[in-house]
């Protein structure tokens, strides 16, 4: 709650540039006495500059509150519509006290009028459209420029995804393996040699279509195509460690639609199998499942190699820069009972 009330330089410059009200509504209430008399001047300048900082300052509170429930650019007018009738509110209930208290302390030259009122009343609204214009104005402008330059940042990551995509995620030494696994399966058993040439086009094919993607979804798929894609990936695999290796996949048929990063799953995939034993006596078992609340989990047993395997990172670096860069909620990992478990929000299809 304290970020809320707390006041920047930029909310101070707004209300020292709205603080003119003051004087002009003090004006109309208490007539030319109000620039006449010291003791006049004094109190009703000081009591109407209280009420104004409380009130300001209530109002740049809320709004902040509603940046945060309402903060994205497509909620622009449910946020000002809410702090229009918060500031409108708030500036009724000052324009009763500021009257209550003159009447109070029968200041020289104060009598109600409802005329007055009314303009007092109105006064105040049209400081709070001013206010709201202002800052809502270089709000938006801020998430305009953000957004601009997240988008950049996302091109820059798509370019660099592409040497990437090539250098850590389907790389060479796995082409190699695949070639030696499909010179064997050619002597021993064609049929399946046929099967596996198939699925290493399918691998390639999509990781070239990811790296081809133009457009404004080029960094997204849909669960359901990165599912097909991973059990093309995961027979490759499964032809070179045959029993050692078990693949689970119990995923919500509502969730298929909703989006994703491309490659991701074969990033986390490739991860397990790398750092981790496969044997037919010791299987190494990877799940991919989800919960109902848009979160994907890749779960794999952990059974690490005992000799270190050279890594840099890349993998599940690359992960969390592109969620991060999306301005997506970042994946967690962690170890949980003997698994080596990562949650991935899934980001709802656009209708």
């Amino acid at each position: 709650m304290k970020k809320f009330f707390a006041l920047d330089r930029y909310d101070l410059i707004v209300m020292l540039v709205s603080s003119p009200v003051i004087f002009l509504a003090n004006y109309l209430i208490l007539g030319s006495t109000y620039f006449e008399r010291t003791d006049v001047f004094i109190p009703a300048t000081l009591g109407m500059t209280a009420l104004y900082v409380v009130s300001a300052w209530l109002m740049d509170a809320w709004m902040k509150y509603m940046r945060y429930r309402f903060g994205a650019l497509d909620q622009a007018l449910r946020r000002v519509v809410y702090c229009l009738i918060f500031y409108m509110t708030a500036t009724l209930g000052v324009a009763f006290l500021v009257f209550a208290f003159y009447d109070w302390f029968n200041l020289p030259g104060y009598r109600y009028d409802p005329v007055i009122f009314r303009w007092t009343i109105l006064i105040g609204w049209t400081s709070n459209l001013v206010s709201i214009g202002i800052t809502e104005s270089f709000y938006s402008y801020g998430q305009w420029k953000d957004s601009v330059r997240r988008e950049y940042e996302i091109r820059q990551l798509h370019m660099q995804r592409q040497l990437d995509i090539l250098k850590h995620q389907v790389n060479p030494h796995f082409l190699f393996n695949s070639l030696n696994s499909l010179l064997a399966l050619i002597e021993d058993d064609p049929q399946q040699a046929g099967l596996f040439v198939e699925e290493l086009s399918s691998v390639y094919r999509y990781v070239l279509r990811a790296n081809r993607a133009e457009g404004p979804d080029q960094n997204l798929t849909d669960l359901d195509t990165e599912l097909d894609f991973i059990h093309s990936y995961f027979h490759l695999l499964k032809t070179r460690h045959a029993s050692g290796l078990e693949l689970i996949v119990s995923v919500d048929e509502g969730a298929r639609a909703n989006l994703l990063p491309p490659l991701t799953l074969q990033l986390l995939v490739e991860n397990a199998v790398k750092h981790n034993i496969v044997l037919p006596e010791l299987p190494l078992t990877i799940e991919i499942s989800t919960d109902g609340a848009n979160q994907l989990f890749i779960k794999n047993t952990l059974q690490r190699k005992r000799t270190r395997v050279a890594s840099n990172g890349v993998g599940l670096s690359n992960i969390l820069t592109k969620y991060q860069l999306l301005g997506q909620p970042l994946p967690h990992f962690q170890e949980c009972d003997g698994m080596f478990v990562v949650s991935l929000p899934l980001i709802p299809a656009r209708s």
